[in-house]
């Protein structure tokens, strides 16, 4: 299956500067100036079975949609989770996009703390604008630059969410398209200490949560020190301090532990704003120790729906080794119910269309 059209790939071991834990994996990785896709048709094939029958139980639960209505009184564990779901993916948006706006870009920063980082950076184009019954949504990213530069991906979501997501990649070296299903949650999306089920696979299905309680948030959030010397055009901008936008706020205290047998984290700590259900932090926990954690600079978007946010940054540490991931969204380059976005945008026919 890995040798099928001439595809080169390339199995890495365990990466613990990237992702906590897991096996072998195929990645997103230059080789030989091609691009290897993460997970292949065929080991996808056989991880999505795999799990169906070596520990990972069958999730059955209402899914979370565009309508959700915001809660009145105080919600339940489990609805803080469904509210959090609805925030991170824009569901109060018809369409949602960060774009590359004269020279401000999003930016993907990825480094052991201290060293010079490597620097990607990307376009995102999410629909929630369905009504056919079988399509949630569709995300397009874009890379521009960096060992990825030139590779488009396409996720399908589907209404159905016992559905798997389905996904197809643009190789630029290779000029051609690769389809696949959804990769393991536990894969770093793009090479970043984030993963598919931290950035869009995870679902509130997928862990028991329990609310701890609610407190006052007396922290600034993570970001990572450039030097001077090693800023560049696309970092010469980037915030020289973490944000201190949520410090103050009241939040929830929301512990969610994965339903998965032996996965890579057991529980995650979340802390979640009480009226827009941004989450703010969330640490990882194997067992008592806390090997990850990811911070989210949300910002208001000033609609009447409060869950209407965008984020100004992401910044995620893997608290075993040090290394950090921080993905930096110029405000300029957010732009929200689009109409100048046609469908077709979200369709092979773009990929096909990306210039290395």
């Amino acid at each position: 299956d890995c040798a099928r059209e001439g595809q080169t790939v390339a199995v890495e071991p365990p990466r613990q500067d990237a992702v906590v834990g897991g096996a072998p994996r195929i990645v997103l990785l230059p080789h030989h100036d091609e691009l290897v896709v993460g997970r292949v048709v065929g080991r996808l094939r056989r991880s999505i079975v795999a799990s169906a029958v070596f520990g990972f139980p069958l999730l059955v639960s209402a899914a979370v949609t565009p309508d959700l209505p915001y809660p009145s009184g105080t919600p339940s564990a489990d609805e803080i989770a469904n509210q959090v779901y609805f925030v991170n993916h824009f569901y109060a948006l018809k369409n949602y996009s960060i774009q590359k706006v004269d020279d401000d870009i999003t930016v993907i920063l990825t480094g052991d703390k201290g060293e010079t980082p490597l620097t990607l950076t990307v376009e995102r184009f999410l629909n929630n604008d369905y009504s056919d019954g079988t399509t949630r949504a569709k995300d397009l990213a874009i890379f521009r630059s960096g060992k990825l530069r030139g590779t488009g991906m396409l996720i399908e979501d589907y209404v159905d969410d016992e559905k798997s997501q389905s996904y197809m990649i643009w190789l630029p070296a290779l000029r051609k398209i690769r389809r696949f299903g959804q990769p393991a949650h536990d894969d770093a999306w793009g090479g970043t200490d984030f993963t598919f089920g931290d950035v869009t696979l995870r679902k509130p299905r997928h862990e028991n949560h329990t609310l701890l309680g609610t407190e006052t948030f007396n922290d600034c959030l993570g970001f990572m020190q450039i030097a001077e010397g090693d800023r560049n055009k696309y970092t010469k901008d980037v915030p020289t301090s973490g944000s201190c936008e949520a410090k103050g706020k009241q939040v929830y205290k929301l512990k969610s532990c994965t339903k998965f047998e032996s996965w890579w984290y057991d529980c995650r700590i979340g802390y979640i704003d009480t009226k827009s259900f941004s989450d703010y932090r969330t640490e990882y926990f194997k067992g008592d120790k806390k090997i990850k954690t990811i911070d989210r600079d949300w910002r208001s978007l000033n609609m009447s729906d409060p869950r209407a946010n965008t984020w100004a940054y992401w910044y995620g540490r893997n608290e075993d080794t040090g290394h950090e991931t921080w993905a930096v969204i110029p405000k300029s380059v957010v732009r929200t119910n689009d109409a100048s976005l046609e469908a077709d945008l979200w369709t092979e026919s773009t990929l096909r269309r990306i210039k290395k």
